[in-house]
């Protein structure tokens, strides 16, 4: 387990707590479009990559990989990060979040699992209270930046309606129809605007233009040498 100092917003007001985490899953191939989906995992079998066990599949790292601060370390040169709505259950509520799935896709070529495990996952330490969002949720809007070149590029932005639903991921991920107590789930993310690739810096947000507010956090990354 880990514990996270977490801002809980609900419609009410705003509460401070250490939150148990328990187990951390990461979903992929969450699109909503199976045709697309399907095509995706052809391309990538034509490129040697493996099809995943399912779809949607369900990954699990270690809740120590979970971190608030505004720097990690990884290394070699060939990880990057990626926007991810998050789902957490804590105090008996569903929050929604957001975070970075740092992965090193040199390893997720070979083996997917091992590539998450391998990575630092940064998040946001502010989250919202499910049921304030449900009403309008493919409204929200998740963002994602790199420096390149000394500025500020837009690395990725979509509506979350482009994920499957989160009730039909939560029933689907093998934890209880709502997530149990003290899970965090990554839910899937966006294409990479010029194509994925490695920076010193990763800012992302999820905004609610509906209620006029984001959740939003970055970090730097530290290269580490990698001597074989």
């Amino acid at each position: 387990m880990t514990i996270l100092t977490l801002r809980l917003h609900s419609a009410t007001d705003v509460q401070t707590r250490a939150v148990q985490i328990n187990r951390l899953i990461i979903a992929g191939w969450t699109g909503r479009d199976v045709a697309a989906v399907e095509k995706h995992i052809r391309e990538l079998e034509d490129l040697g990559v493996k099809r995943p066990a399912s779809v949607p599949v369900f990954y699990r790292a270690s809740v120590s990989r979970l971190t608030p601060a505004d720097e990690i370390e990884a290394v070699g040169s060939t990880s990057s990060g990626e926007v991810e709505f998050l789902l957490l259950r804590a105090a008996g509520t569903l929050w929604v979040g957001v975070g970075s799935d740092h992965t090193d896709r040199e390893v997720e070529t070979y083996n997917v699992t091992v590539s998450k495990q391998m990575c630092d996952k940064p998040i946001a330490g502010d989250f919202w209270a499910f049921d304030d969002v449900l009403p309008h949720w493919d409204r929200l809007i998740s963002r994602s930046f790199i420096k390149e070149n000394g500025t500020r590029v837009l690395y990725q932005e979509g509506s979350v309606a482009a994920m499957l639903d989160p009730r039909e991921l939560m029933a689907k991920s093998g934890d209880g129809a709502a997530l149990a107590e003290g899970t965090l789930m990554f839910c899937g993310t966006h294409a990479a605007k010029g194509g994925i690739r490695m920076s010193t810096r990763f800012d992302f947000e999820l905004e609610d233009p509906v209620l006029g507010r984001k959740l939003s956090h970055g970090y730097g990354v530290k290269t580490l040498a990698n001597l074989g």
